[in-house]
């Protein structure tokens, strides 16, 4: 058997679980792969058992951290036991097998990882409290009133995912709160003492709190408030973080601090995915982060017409007719923002995800900016957005600068010859003359500047020995070509605000400038009516 060669390669369970990405990748392949080219169906069958008790104990400690859609699949990063771990999902489509790749040798590599994969997930599951494989025999039956129950739910309608269209892995949501009760009887005695002490607790908290409201109404002194919310509320948000905490109910598992955060991400949101809507990574995203799913089809918890539904994911140009009909409580929104929500830890506007409105970029979750040099606009924007500054949209500007466009148009109409402007026209072609002079005699002190400096390096570049000036050299040459490709991506940029235009024809720069110019003429008016001045004096230059 291959035990002892996983024992062997991996004797500390840390070196297994930096060791899954390759594991993941090749699993998730084969459970996309049709049983063609000499692959059994066998294989094919496992390789889906075990992408599903996977993805089910992802959703369940609300492990997913980061997604991200390529063209190659879906990559998916989830935080098990603080160990970053990556894959990539393949898309939902079927799978043509090339005549030039050995899958003999593939499924040598997944006979290995098929055991590793054991060995983790039984440690993994273990750790919550489950048993691993699960006690189900079959995809009909269950052990009912058992934490196993909830985990082998999960992984049958997951499984059912991989495979077909029908099922969801949002069942367990709905039997975790069902069974909750049930699998108390189920726990051990040191569990259920502690779990009964710390309930008596919070139960002495509030008949405490009550006794003292009824002595006082006995009394009848009604100049004294009682502090009743207080005491309550303690107790009600005990209960309900210990609720949150547990991992899966009757077992001593709890959620970290990074994961109870990304479970009240989506907390209280109810989503319902449209048929063209892919379900696999879409569900695992919506539920690692405490949302509810539901979708159409059979098996689904929620309806169309459900009046819960807050997001309603549709990836179409525009919305049917037979929308119309549906609760107008919801919100139509494109997949890429449930993905963008859920890298950013942040709930975005759905302003700009609408249904049939170009999407923002997609930006990848593990490109750091700051080593790159280079922020994207979109990244800008988010980050604004958390730190609770005002974010001036594109399409806000646009109207500004509309309506601005129609302000000036209205002033022309009422003074047509222009006569009012033309002294105010001369001053700031004064001013931008001094501005200019001033901006040369700048720009000729930085060119000095930067020769003396250029001198001097090259002066320090002389002292040093041969080895050391190649070394430099190759040094500078990564950090000039690192400098280009920055300089390009704001180049691009900038070209690309450039380009952007109007209704009217005007491009986004114009469009600011006309409407800053505007504003200061505004300003200035305001200001001289109070009989002031805004206008900088005149300097005369001797010759």
């Amino acid at each position: 058997t291959l035990n002892h060669l996983v024992k062997e390669r991996y004797p500390r369970f840390q070196d297994a679980l930096a060791d899954m990405d390759d594991a993941l990748t090749l699993t998730f392949l084969f459970s996309a792969l049709p049983a063609e080219r000499g692959i059994p169906a066998k294989v094919a069958q496992k390789a889906k058992s075990l992408a599903a008790a996977w993805g089910a104990y992802c959703a369940t400690t609300c492990s997913i951290t980061n997604a991200f859609v390529s063209v190659k699949g879906v990559y998916m990063e989830a935080s098990v036991q603080t160990i970053p771990v990556r894959w990539v999902i393949p898309h939902s489509f079927r799978q043509h097998l090339p005549r030039d790749v050995d899958y003999r040798v593939m499924m040598t590599f997944f006979e290995f990882y098929e055991t590793l994969l054991g060995f983790v997930l039984f440690k993994l599951y273990s750790d919550i409290g489950v048993r691993y494989p699960f006690p189900v025999k079959d995809f009909s039956g269950e052990i009912v009133g058992s934490a196993s129950a909830i985990l082998g739910a999960n992984l049958r309608v997951l499984d059912s995912a991989f495979d077909s269209s029908k099922g969801s892995i949002s069942k367990v949501v709905r039997k975790s709160l069902a069974q909750d009760s049930e699998t108390s009887k189920h726990d051990n005695s040191k569990d259920a003492e502690e779990k009964s002490r710390k309930a008596k607790d919070i139960m002495k908290s509030i008949d405490s709190t009550l006794m003292k409201l009824s002595e006082e109404n006995d009394e009848g002194d009604d100049d004294e408030d009682v502090d009743v919310a207080g005491p309550l509320k303690v107790a009600l948000d005990e209960m309900a973080k210990e609720h949150n905490r547990a991992v899966v109910p009757g077992s001593k598992a709890e959620l970290n601090d990074d994961a109870l955060k990304r479970k009240g991400l989506f907390q209280g949101l109810t989503f319902f995915l449209s048929r063209e809507v892919p379900r696999g990574y879409l569900e695992l995203v919506c539920l690692a982060h405490g949302g509810r799913v539901g979708w159409e089809g059979e098996n689904s918890p929620v309806t169309a017409q459900d009046s819960t539904i807050t997001h309603h994911i549709v990836d179409r140009p525009s919305l049917p007719a037979s929308y119309e009909s549906l609760p107008k409580s919801r919100e139509f929104v494109q997949p890429q923002w449930i993905l963008d929500c859920a890298n950013f830890m942040f709930l975005l506007p759905i302003s700009r995800y609408t249904i049939g409105s170009p999407l923002p970029p997609h930006l990848s979750p593990w490109v750091d900016d700051e080593e790159e040099g280079y922020k994207p606009a979109y990244a800008e924007e988010i980050e604004k957005l958390k730190n609770g500054e005002k974010v001036e949209s594109q399409i806000m500007e646009v109207g500004n600068v509309k309506a601005t466009d129609e302000a000036d148009q209205g002033e022309e109409t009422t003074n047509p010859s222009g006569e009012a402007y033309a002294s105010v026209s001369e001053d700031e072609a004064e001013e931008e003359e001094e501005e200019a002079s001033d901006s040369k005699v700048a720009l000729k002190a930085k060119k000095k500047r930067e020769r003396e400096e250029k001198e001097a390096h090259e002066l320090a570049k002389t002292m040093m020995s041969r080895k050391a000036a190649h070394l430099y050299g190759k040094m500078q040459h990564g950090l000039s070509q690192k400098k280009e490709k920055v300089d390009e991506l704001h180049r691009r940029r900038q070209d690309i605000d450039g380009k952007e235009k109007d209704n009217s024809g005007k491009s986004v720069l114009k469009q600011k400038v006309e409407r800053l110019k505007k504003e200061r003429k505004d300003l200035e008016d305001s200001y001289e009516k109070t009989s002031g001045n805004m206008k900088k004096s005149k300097k005369r230059r001797s010759s």
